[in-house]
């Protein structure tokens, strides 16, 4: 039996191929992977949480938001990104080797899916973790009601600080001062279950 011989990329040959790309991929290690299409759900939950964070920021001149559009890097572990949602407070600093790449979020918001939830929730947040400017990582299920956020302590431990699974159940970004009511978040969303959402899901 031959061994399947696998391609390893530059980071350069990754940006250069995203440049040209229709379609947007993750860079870890020498591997690109391509990002799989979303649900309505998923897409309308991740729209809502941009208005409402939107809003929050106006009263935050320093911070601001950008959608899945905005990739960003971790120098420590290579990884290449395309968050759903990013917050950056302070002047963006970029990548070294492409000055359109974020390498300094405060905040980061994934929107789970059947299809990324466990990585979203495994090895996606221990390459987050790496980010020195990152202080809260945010988890909103799409399938069920459930937002999770994760904060970073002063001794650089990361715990989860705040949990809701009802539709009345807000929760609060704390660095940003962005207080989220769910039922805001999940407006106009189809066939999601309210209640607590399993960590596989």
């Amino acid at each position: 039996m031959s061994a399947v011989t696998q391609t390893i990329h530059s980071e350069e040959d990754y940006l250069a191929l995203e440049e040209k790309s229709d379609y947007k991929s993750e860079y870890f290690k020498g591997e690109i992977f391509m990002m799989a299409g979303a649900t309505p759900n998923h897409n309308r939950i991740k729209e809502n949480l941009s208005g409402e964070i939107y809003n929050s920021l106006k009263k935050r001149k320093s911070c601001r938001s950008y959608s899945s559009d905005q990739r960003i890097y971790i120098p420590e572990n290579s990884l290449y990104s395309y968050p759903d949602i990013v917050v950056v407070c302070g002047p963006n600093q970029y990548a070294e080797k492409d000055k359109n790449t974020i390498i300094n979020p405060a905040v980061i918001i994934e929107v789970l899916s059947e299809g990324t939830g466990s990585y979203d929730r495994g090895d996606k947040f221990r390459f987050y973790r790496d980010i020195d400017s990152l202080k809260e990582y945010v988890l909103v299920n799409s399938v069920n009601v459930g937002v999770e956020i994760f904060r970073r302590t002063e001794d650089n431990h990361w715990l989860l600080a705040e949990d809701a699974y009802q539709f009345s159940n807000s929760v609060t970004i704390q660095s940003i001062e962005a207080t989220l009511q769910l039922s805001d978040l999940y407006e106009g969303t189809d066939n999601v279950n309210e209640g607590w959402a399993s960590p596989e899901e």
